[in-house]
């Protein structure tokens, strides 16, 4: 006979595994790249020794003469408050109860559950690790009849729980925690559960976050990509090695603006690309330049059984939640995913994981995962950007 125990051990034991394994390197290739280390965590937060430049202690002089002056490397601390990730299942005590007596019928209910925690988790991290952060999904144009236009609709979906805020951030009363019941793409609209929302309470350029994230969500390349403002702690207008290098408004793509890019970051940064990810309408447009100089697309195996296309042996993949018009041009050797621990149960004093909500007939589990993604050299990386997509 399935118990709430014998539940409660496999997610412990046969679940957690597979699901950490499938979150850390399935969501995306980018984030398979990535490094994930619980080096630098000191408490709530991230400090981080990041070096810049060169090691001053370095002349020449006469035979006779004296030495360079010692003048070691130079660093500054990186201070980052660890981001708190959360992914839940919920079951009710009905479908427990009616899949007792048949183990089969209780796997399938779990594995329907863990299926949907992960496509939802995937989802929301990979549109993450593009975020600066903010947790912003789009901005509201209008409201008719309860229909909502919005700038973009890349970021949402069905099924997903938000939060309308005012343009400042603030909670609009009566507008958080309303799932998204559909999505016009071609029309960017969307309509949500709850009461009818209205242009006199969610004003035009409301922001639209996911339910209790705005600025709660990790610290993406959407924050690193930036000239101005402040990053890990440090002013980017003191330290300019800070601001990494981007170019507007390029147009057709070609080999000469990606080789400029790396050429720039090589002579410039000392940086080696080894990563390139932009949005797919840029793969296309790329795919198209090589189509129309006879040149041949070569195409290269990554870890994770993802497959790229291949500049000079440098992957080229491409992103749903990439911005338009937009390449990256990576070292993934400069980014860590720093975190408290790998993805753990939420357990109860009594050491289970799987808990009835007050009050309700339904129990639920959650994952849990304390990280935020540092970049320890952004001169080191690239963004082109006003790419004309295909």
């Amino acid at each position: 006979m399935i118990t709430m125990k014998t539940a409660d051990d496999a997610l412990k034991s046969a679940y957690l595994g597979v699901v950490s394994e499938q979150l850390n390197t399935a969501i995306n290739p980018l984030l398979a790249k990535i490094k994930q280390s619980t080096q630098d965590v000191w408490g709530k937060e991230i400090r981080r020794l990041a070096q810049y430049g060169l090691n001053g202690g370095v002349g020449a002089g006469d035979e006779d003469g004296d030495l360079p002056e010692a003048a070691g490397n130079n660093y500054e601390q990186f201070v980052l408050t660890l981001k708190n990730l959360y992914g839940t299942i919920e079951i009710s005590d009905k479908a427990i109860r009616a899949s007792e007596n048949s183990s089969g019928a209780f796997v399938n209910l779990l594995n329907a559950e863990m299926e949907g925690l992960l496509r939802a988790s995937s989802y929301n991290f990979g549109r993450m690790l593009f975020g600066d952060g903010s947790g912003v999904l789009g901005k509201v144009v209008s409201i008719s009849n309860g229909v909502v236009t919005v700038d973009n609709v890349k970021n949402l979906v069905e099924g997903m729980v938000v939060d309308f805020r005012s343009e400042d951030g603030t909670t609009i009363n009566g507008a958080t925690q309303r799932r998204i019941v559909s999505v016009d793409r071609q029309g960017k609209t969307i309509t949500v559960t709850g009461s009818t929302l209205t242009s006199t309470e969610v004003a035009k350029d409301s922001i639209i976050t996911v339910q209790g994230s705005y600025n709660q969500e990790i610290t993406g390349l959407g924050a690193i990509f930036k000239t101005d403002g402040d990053i890990y702690g440090l002013s980017r207008t003191t330290h300019k090695w800070l601001v990494p290098y981007i170019k507007t408004n390029v147009g057709d793509i070609s080999e000469t603006a990606i080789q400029t890019a790396i050429d720039y970051l090589d002579e410039n940064a000392g940086s080696r690309v080894n990563f390139i990810i932009c949005s797919s309408g840029v793969k296309r447009a790329f795919q198209n330049h090589l189509s129309t100089y006879k040149r041949n697309i070569d195409v290269m195996d990554l870890n994770g059984g993802y497959k790229a296309l291949s500049y000079n042996g440098i992957p080229i993949v491409s992103d749903r939640f990439c911005p338009e018009g937009t390449m990256y041009l990576l070292n993934t050797d400069d980014f860590i995913l720093h975190q408290l621990c790998d993805w753990k149960w939420l357990e109860g004093e009594d050491g289970k994981v799987i808990k009835q909500v007050a009050d309700k007939p339904v129990y639920k589990a959650t994952l849990v995962k304390y990280a935020d993604l540092i970049c320890s050299r952004p001169c080191g990386q690239a963004m082109l950007t006003g790419i004309t997509e295909a």
